[in-house]
């Protein structure tokens, strides 16, 4: 495996080494000394959740703040999302920068999201399996979140705004700017 460093500190692309041949492939999509050693850091997972969703969903941007902050580290099992990360450290030199990545089924790339960033994703195939572990449970009163069309943010989704199927939740998520981090 492979560890990139995005823009965002902390925030890494990792892109496992993948063994095909005639009958298919495999790959270690996850070993816990490999993954501390490649991010340089201490991270331990302790849920796994996984999602499926239809072309054009989006979901986020999302974070848990306080003690209740997680880590990400996500991946596609199937299908295509882009899937965005955005810094809310308030002393990070990128802070209110986001990154976006395409994880696909066949790209097999993960996306490591330290604590303090809000997270988000749109379907970009017909249908998606979406799969992240989290190195912190969820806890419902920590829980934030920012409108998907921040316009300081100015995220590109790649996708029309009117394709796009957003929660009634989702829809009513606040600015970046009156967000409470």
């Amino acid at each position: 495996m492979t560890a990139l460093e995005t823009k965002l500190q902390g925030c890494f692309i990792l892109e496992p080494k993948i063994f095909e041949d005639h009958r298919g492939y495999f790959f270690e999509s996850f070993n816990q000394n490999q993954f501390n050693t490649l991010t340089n850091t201490n991270t331990t997972f302790v849920q796994d959740n996984e999602s499926f969703s239809i072309k054009g969903v989006l979901r986020g941007l999302h974070y848990q703040t306080g003690e209740h902050a997680q880590a990400k580290l996500v991946r596609v099992i199937k299908g295509s999302v882009l899937d965005v990360a955005v810094d809310l450290r308030k002393n990070s030199p990128t802070f209110c920068q986001y990154v976006a990545v395409e994880l696909t089924e066949t790209n097999k790339k993960q996306l490591f999201i330290p604590r303090g960033f809000a997270h988000g994703f749109v379907v970009l195939s017909e249908t998606a399996i979406f799969s992240y572990k989290c190195d912190n449970f969820y806890n419902k009163e920590s829980e934030g979140g920012i409108i998907y069309n921040d316009p300081t943010l100015s995220i590109d989704w790649q996708l029309a705004e009117s394709s796009l199927i957003v929660s009634e939740k989702d829809l009513v998520l606040p600015t970046l700017e009156a967000a409470k981090l």
